[in-house]
C-alpha cells in the first residue's frame, strides 16, 4: 500500500517532472523566440537608425557644402566690389596725378617762357646801355664836329656871299626841305590814322562808285552767251514768218534773242544760267538740224530741259564724291549742280566751291580739326548762289535757309553764314572756310583779268616807283597787289622812307586805275661787307 503510494508518488512526481519539463521547454523556446523576436526588432530599429543617421549626415554634408560655396561667393563678390573700388581708387589717383603733372608742366613752360623774358630783358637792358655808352661817345663827337661845322659855316657864308641869287635860293631849300623831313613824316603818320579813322565811312561810298563804275561791263560779260551760225542766210530762218519762231523761242525759254548786225552769230541775254544754258542747247540744235518751227522748238526745249536737269544732278553728285560729301541731301547735290553754270568774275562757282572745300579740308587737318566737316562746310558755302536770282535775298541769306531748312550742322550753316563777314563765326572751322574762300578767290588767273592790262599794271607800278629820287630798283608782287620799293640808304633816311611811302602812294591814285588796294613797302637796307684774305 505504501508501497503503491510511494510507487505513484514517484510515478506522480515523475510524471510532473516530465510535465514541468516539458513546460519549462515551451518557456524557454517562447523565451528564445521572443528574444530573437526582440533581437530582430532591435537589429531592424539600429539599422533603420543607422540609415536615417546616414541621410542626415548627407544631408548635413550637403547643407555645409551649399554654405561652403554660398561663402566663397559671397567673398568672392566682396572681394570683386573691394578690386573694383581699389581701381578706381587708382584710376582717379593716376588721373590727379596726370592733371597734376600737366600743370606742373604748363608752369615749367611758364617759368621756362618768363626764364627766356628776363634773359632778353637783361640782353636788351646790356644792350640799351652799350647804346648809350656809343650815344654818350658820339655826343662827345658831335660836340668836337660842332666846332669843326661852325668853323666850317663860317667859311660857307663867305662862299655864299659870292653866289648867285638862284644858287642862294636852291641851298635854302634843300636845308629846309631836310629839316622839315621828319615834321612832315609825323603829319603823313597822323594824316593816316585820321583817314583810317574814316575809313569804314568813305569804303562804301568807294564800293558804291566802283560798282556803278564796272556794273555795264560785268553784266555784258556774264549773262549772255553766244551762238554761231553757219551763215546769216540763218537768222531770217530763226525770225521766222513774221517773227513767230523767235517769238515762240523767247517765251518758251524766257531768254531774249538779240539778231543784230554781228556776222554769223546771234545773241542770247538773260540772267538766269540755267534757261540762257537750255536756249543756247536748243537753238544750236535747231540751226544744225535746219527745222525751225514752233512745234520743233517746243520739242527741243522741253528736251533739253529734262536733259539739262539730269546734267545739273551728275553736277551736283560728282562734285560732292569729289569732296567725300556723300551723306549730302540729293536735293542739296541738284541745287549744288546748277553752280556749274553760274560764275563769278569769271570763275566757274562749282569749282570755287570744290576748291573751298579741299583748301578747308587741308587747314582744317593741319589745325587738328574735323577734315570732313570742313570741307563740307567749304562746299556748300556759296550755295545760295544757285538760287539768289530766283528767291529774295542775299546769298549768305538763301544759303543759310537751305542749311538749316535740310538740317544741316550747325557748324556749317554758321559758316555759309560768316564767310563774307555777315555775322560773327562761332567756330575755327567757320573762320578756315572764309580763309580758304579768300584764298581760291584772290588766286592769281581764277578771276578773269585782260593779261595785257595785267601786264601794263605791272609795268606801271614800277616805272611809277621808279621814277622817285633815291630808289634803286623796285617790284611788283602778289599780282599787282604790293609794291616794294628798295632804296639807296646814303640818299634816304628813315624819316624820308615815309615820305617817299607817301608821295608813291599819291602818285598811284592819281595815275592809275586798279581794283582794291595796293601795298606800298619801302625797304632801307645798309649793309656793312668785307673780306678775311
Amino acid at each position: 500500500m505504501i508501497g503503491a503510494l510511494i510507487a505513484g508518488i514517484i510515478i506522480a512526481l515523475l510524471i510532473g517532472l516530465g510535465i514541468g519539463f516539458v513546460f519549462r521547454n515551451a518557456q524557454l523556446k517562447s523565451a528564445q523566440a521572443d528574444s530573437q523576436s526582440l533581437i530582430e526588432t532591435a537589429e531592424n530599429k539600429a539599422n533603420e537608425l543607422t540609415r536615417q543617421a546616414k541621410v542626415e549626415a548627407e544631408n548635413l554634408k550637403k547643407e555645409a557644402e551649399n554654405l561652403r560655396k554660398e561663402k566663397i561667393l559671397e567673398l568672392k563678390e566682396e572681394g570683386q566690389k573691394r578690386r573694383e573700388s581699389i581701381e578706381n581708387e587708382f584710376t582717379e589717383t593716376r588721373t590727379e596725378l596726370k592733371e597734376t603733372e600737366k600743370r606742373l608742366k604748363q608752369r615749367e613752360e611758364i617759368l621756362d617762357r618768363k626764364d627766356d623774358t628776363l634773359t632778353r630783358k637783361e640782353q636788351s637792358l646790356d644792350s640799351k646801355e652799350e647804346n648809350l655808352s656809343n650815344k654818350t661817345n658820339t655826343l662827345n663827337k658831335r660836340e668836337e664836329a660842332l666846332s669843326q661845322v661852325e668853323t666850317e659855316k663860317a667859311a660857307e657864308l663867305a662862299r655864299i656871299a659870292s653866289l648867285s641869287h638862284d644858287e642862294a635860293k636852291e641851298i635854302v631849300l634843300n636845308q629846309t626841305k631836310e629839316s622839315l623831313s621828319k615834321e612832315m613824316a609825323q603829319l603823313i603818320r597822323t594824316s593816316e590814322d585820321k583817314a583810317m579813322a574814316e575809313a569804314d565811312k568813305k569804303a562804301k561810298n568807294i564800293i558804291t562808285l566802283a560798282m556803278q563804275r564796272v556794273s555795264g561791263d560785268f553784266v555784258s560779260e556774264q549773262t549772255v552767251s553766244v551762238v554761231t551760225l553757219p551763215d546769216d542766210g540763218m537768222k531770217g530762218r530763226i525770225i521766222g514768218r513774221e517773227g513767230r519762231n523767235i517769238r515762240t523761242f523767247e517765251a518758251l525759254t524766257g531768254i531774249d534773242v538779240i539778231i543784230d548786225d554781228t556776222p554769223e552769230a546771234v545773241i542770247l541775254s538773260g540772267f538766269d544760267p540755267i534757261r540762257r544754258e537750255i536756249a543756247r542747247l536748243t537753238l544750236e540744235q535747231l540751226v544744225q538740224d535746219g527745222r525751225i518751227h514752233p512745234a520743233r522748238i517746243e520739242e527741243l526745249v522741253e528736251k533739253n530741259r529734262k536733259d539739262l536737269d539730269r546734267k545739273i544732278r551728275e553736277y551736283g553728285e560728282q562734285a560732292a564724291f569729289e569732296v567725300g560729301a556723300h551723306t549730302l541731301h540729293p536735293d542739296l547735290m541738284k541745287i549744288m549742280g546748277r553752280l556749274h553754270f553760274r560764275t563769278s568774275y569769271g570763275q566757274n562757282v562749282l569749282n570755287h566751291s570744290i576748291e573751298v572745300a579741299n583748301l578747308a579740308g587741308n587747314l582744317a587737318g593741319e589745325m587738328g580739326e574735323n577734315v570732313t566737316l570742313a570741307k563740307r562746310a567749304g562746299f556748300l558755302h556759296d550755295i545760295g548762289k544757285a538760287l539768289d536770282h530766283e528767291i529774295e535775298g542775299s546769298h549768305v541769306e538763301i544759303g543759310t535757309e537751305l542749311a538749316k531748312k535740310y538740317k544741316e550742322n550747325p557748324v556749317v550753316i554758321n559758316a555759309i553764314a560768316s564767310h563774307h563777314g555777315d555775322t560773327e563765326p562761332t567756330n575755327n572751322i567757320s573762320v578756315l572756310v572764309a580763309a580758304a574762300d579768300a584764298l581760291s578767290a584772290a588766286r592769281p588767273g581764277a578771276r578773269r583779268e585782260s593779261i595785257e592790262n595785267y601786264i601794263k599794271r605791272l609795268q606801271n607800278l614800277e616805272e611809277i616807283s621808279n621814277g622817285f629820287d633815291g630808289v634803286e630798283t623796285s617790284f611788283a608782287l602778289q599780282a599787282g597787289r604790293e609794291i616794294r620799293v628798295m632804296v639807296n640808304p646814303a640818299k634816304l633816311s628813315d624819316d624820308k622812307m615815309t615820305v617817299l611811302a607817301h608821295d608813291i602812294k599819291e602818285k598811284i591814285e592819281n595815275d592809275m586805275d586798279y581794283p582794291g588796294n595796293i601795298k606800298v613797302t619801302v625797304i632801307r637796307e645798309t649793309r656793312a661787307i668785307d673780306y678775311a684774305k
